[in-house]
């Protein structure tokens, strides 16, 4: 019933526009009762977005579960969760792209639903990053930055028609995420900083026999 819902809603929107289309249009079309529908769907803005809440349970999921992954691999992917979702039915995905753009409410609605991924991976990074003074800030922007960088690709994709490897443009954006703040891993800001005085003139082995004397590597 859900899914001939969200059918027959889209049949709709598509023929006669989102706001000249009502609740009661689409249990008609669809065939069941008024109340079927708020069963599934709170709003009709809610319609559009059919997978989302469905997809955010799945990602907080995956970062709630045991991993030895770098915190910013992981978020991305859980980002890649995201992707398969539109991935799967691209027809469906690129339809309501469409839809959005041309409807402000549902631009709006999406954002929201934008925020409370970005949200999930914030507070995975910030446990990750607890022992950082600056943990919370650099969860907030890195969560960003995955977002930003997968609806970059996502979006290049949508325009296109549904046209290309979606898979490998978000890879792409995902790596330049990674490629930024990965290194960083979850390394205390109270790492040790090691310090040579030595002559200019001193041979290099001798500087790096220092270094790993100073640091314990000095086998």
């Amino acid at each position: 019933m859900r899914e001939a819902l969200v059918a027959a809603a889209f049949d709709l929107f598509l023929s006669s526009g989102f706001e000249a289309t009502t609740i009661d249009d689409i249990v008609t079309r669809a065939g069941v009762g008024r109340r079927s529908f708020f069963r599934y769907f709170p709003s009709k803005e809610d319609v559009v977005f059919p997978d989302h809440d469905r997809c955010l349970a799945e990602m907080i999921a995956f970062l709630d579960a045991e991993s030895d992954d770098e915190p910013v691999a992981r978020v991305c992917g859980a980002a890649r969760l995201v992707l398969r979702m539109y991935t799967d039915n691209p027809t469906f995905s690129v339809q309501r792209y469409r839809l959005t753009k041309s409807v402000p409410g549902l631009r709006n609605h999406e954002l929201s639903v934008v925020w409370r991924y970005e949200r999930a991976m914030a507070n995975y990074l910030r446990g990750r990053f607890a022992n950082r003074g600056d943990g919370s800030l650099r969860a907030d922007v890195i969560a960003a930055a995955v977002v930003a960088a997968h609806n970059n690709a996502l979006r290049s994709w949508l325009r296109s028609g549904g046209e290309g490897d979606a898979s490998a443009d978000v890879n792409h954006a995902l790596e330049f995420v990674r490629g930024t703040w990965g290194a960083e891993g979850e390394g205390s800001e109270d790492e040790d900083t090691v310090v040579v005085i030595t002559k200019r003139s001193t041979p290099l082995w001798r500087v790096v026999r220092e270094i790993q004397t100073a640091t314990g590597q000095d086998h």
